[in-house]
């Protein structure tokens, strides 16, 4: 039996969205990050870098969500081919939104959403590096019908949750047809359906939106 330890954060639902494609059965322990439960001695064991999130499979801890959805394809069997080259490409994209995709809408989502201040030159940085890295996956999307090819892997996993809440710092996907159709395939994944409720997503109205603003702004300012 696997340890999740998780939030209701991208990263958090690409490690969901692979238990439960993959069938692996986990016990999921919810993260209060307002509440520091990522920085107590209990967690650190697990994540030296207090973050979500991590997993514990018989004993073995294992932390940062690309190295986690490698050892779950790897424990499994699936979503990650055997072929070497095949699966070097899958790793290339999965690392690619590692690197790339991840850091740059987290930092527009602090920069639009939850920075106190409003700093017009770093959002249009983050926003334009996010919409480049958008043209990106369009262009492979257009090549293959899945990132690494023609089978579904961890990389769609790794990406989809990012691109999922393009809405929330403001970016649209208008200009991005097969991006658009390859976000609403993988939407429609009974798996992916039950891994957002790991954990269910907060309040979406107003008010709910406004008190996950300043939470976030209490653990990220």
């Amino acid at each position: 039996m696997i340890d999740f330890y998780t939030a209701a954060t991208p990263n958090g639902y690409k490690v969901a969205i692979m238990l439960e494609e993959a069938g692996i059965p986990y016990t999921p322990h919810f993260l209060n990050l307002a509440a520091n439960d990522q920085k107590t001695p209990q967690f650190l064991a697990i994540n030296p870098n207090g973050r979500i999130p991590a997993i514990v499979d018989d004993g073995f801890p294992i932390f940062e969500s690309g190295a986690i959805l490698i050892h779950l394809a790897e424990k499994s069997g699936k979503f990650l081919p055997a072929d070497p080259r095949a699966r070097s490409v899958a790793i290339q994209w999965l690392m690619w939104q590692m690197g790339g995709l991840g850091p740059m809408m987290g930092q527009l989502n602090v920069f639009s959403r939850y920075f106190p201040e409003h700093i017009p030159a770093a959002i249009d940085r983050y926003r334009r590096e996010s919409y480049r890295l958008f043209g990106v996956l369009e262009t492979r999307l257009g090549q293959a019908p899945w990132l690494a090819g023609d089978a579904y892997s961890i990389a769609d996993m790794a990406s989809w949750p990012w691109v999922a809440i393009h809405a929330w710092p403001g970016l649209s996907l208008d200009d991005y047809p097969r991006l658009t159709e390859w976000h609403d395939r993988i939407r429609a994944r009974p798996a992916v359906e039950r891994a957002l409720q790991v954990p269910p997503r907060g309040d979406t109205t107003d008010e709910g939106r406004e008190k996950q603003i300043q939470s976030a702004r209490s653990i990220l300012i």
